[in-house]
């Protein structure tokens, strides 16, 4: 596998363990059939359980029987399971960084006790609901409300969520609400996190449909018509939109690492190609063009892959700012949206094929480039975190 620089050498044993075990669960139970489930669009729900049992899911909590692996660990993970399909690594990441790590690290002991074994061992599935109809890159404008039940004991939510991963088969959904007038909770319009069962009256899902890229993920709406939730259903350890931007940058984290995963799988395949498609008499590797491509291309993703090594650095020293992130994720998903395509033409007409996987890659990587900060509010994020001046406000 693509390492040009050697940087595998710096991994620890456990760290290797890590990645070979994501490696090898990719290569036996995701590349057979990734491309029947991304055409058919199709997520497979019989690899959660299997997921949950290799540990898969937040194994960088260190909470209850979590293991509690490092950062660099997580992130060579996320690397190996983009490497297969984005849509497995968003799957995980959801449920690990958007849900698992939120109630971690703000819920109450009982939803910790509640909700943290079912979702680490793939039992119970979760979902992060922020992302609204009219409140995309502005979630801080959300209409979703939490309101005061009428008898006093809990709340009502009333809101709809779209674009949610995993929320068609989702357990439980991590919903953020602006408080109503009189809510015991805050002054009105603060953000808080409610977890809701799946199961409550009011509550409805529905898949996305005629999606053109992450075919092979569980996307979906959440509607909430008057869903009544207990009071121990609020997150009580945070307040306001730190809540829902804290996960998002535990999730972007996670997903530079992944595109650095689906880049080098698309090097491998458009290399692999090369030396093996014969014409004019030899294999077309020995072009100088194809030669060309393929130094870009390596060339690209160990800049990417060195930006991850990093991040992991700042993260296990308690250093990383968001900021850092916004730039990781911004410069790693282009690179992996670049390169896919410079592989997809390497490999001519059998490059648009589901029987090889740049094409799929690319289709991917234009929902990676805009989900989680679309590329341009990470641009933004950095000019401000440059200059001082907010551009979007």
């Amino acid at each position: 596998m693509l390492d040009y620089l050697d940087l595998a050498a710096e991994l620890t044993e456990e760290e290797r363990l890590v990645r070979d075990t994501a490696r090898e669960f990719v290569d036996d139970r995701v590349r057979p059939d990734v491309g029947d489930w991304y055409e058919a669009g199709e997520f497979p729900e019989h690899l959660i359980s299997e997921m949950g049992e290799l540990d898969f899911f937040a194994p960088n909590l260190d909470v209850g029987e979590l293991p509690g692996v490092g950062e660099r660990a997580y992130g060579l993970l996320m690397q190996e399971l983009e490497a297969g399909d984005s849509g497995i690594r968003s799957m995980a990441s959801v449920q690990g960084a958007l849900v698992m790590w939120p109630i971690a690290n703000y819920g109450s002991e009982a939803q910790r006790d509640r909700w943290l074994p079912d979702l680490a061992s793939g039992d119970a599935v979760g979902c992060f609901g922020l992302t609204e109809p009219e409140h995309g890159s502005n979630p801080s404008a959300m209409e979703t409300s939490a309101e005061p039940a009428d008898d006093g004991e809990g709340y009502v939510l009333s809101g709809t969520k779209t674009w949610i991963t995993n929320a068609p088969i989702a357990d439980v959904a991590l919903v953020w609400a602006k408080l109503a007038e009189d809510c015991d909770l805050g002054d009105a319009g603060t953000v808080r996190g409610f977890l809701v069962d799946a199961d409550r009256d009011g509550l409805n899902t529905s898949e996305q449909e005629g999606k053109l890229s992450m075919r092979a993920s569980c996307t979906g709406e959440l509607s909430l018509s008057d869903v009544r939730v207990p009071e121990d259903a609020v997150l009580p350890g945070v307040s306001g939109m730190k809540g829902p931007l804290s996960c998002l940058t535990q999730a972007r984290y996670g997903i530079a690492w992944g595109a650095v995963g689906a880049t080098r799988d698309c090097f491998e395949t458009a290399r692999e190609y090369a030396t093996d498609r014969e014409q004019f008499g030899g294999p077309i590797a020995r072009f100088q063009l194809q030669q060309s491509k393929l130094a870009e291309m390596a060339t690209q993703h160990t800049t990417a892959q060195q930006m991850a090594f990093r991040l992991a650095e700042l993260k296990e020293r308690g250093e990383l700012r968001p900021q850092h992130v916004s730039m990781a994720k911004r410069h790693n998903v282009r690179v992996a949206r670049d390169q896919a395509r410079v592989a997809r033409e390497m490999l001519g007409a059998n490059g648009i094929t589901t029987d090889y996987p740049p094409m799929r890659h690319a289709a991917n990587m234009e929902t990676v480039y805009t989900y989680e900060g679309t590329d341009d509010i990470h641009t933004l994020i950095l000019g401000e975190d440059l200059t001082g001046i907010p551009a979007y406000e």
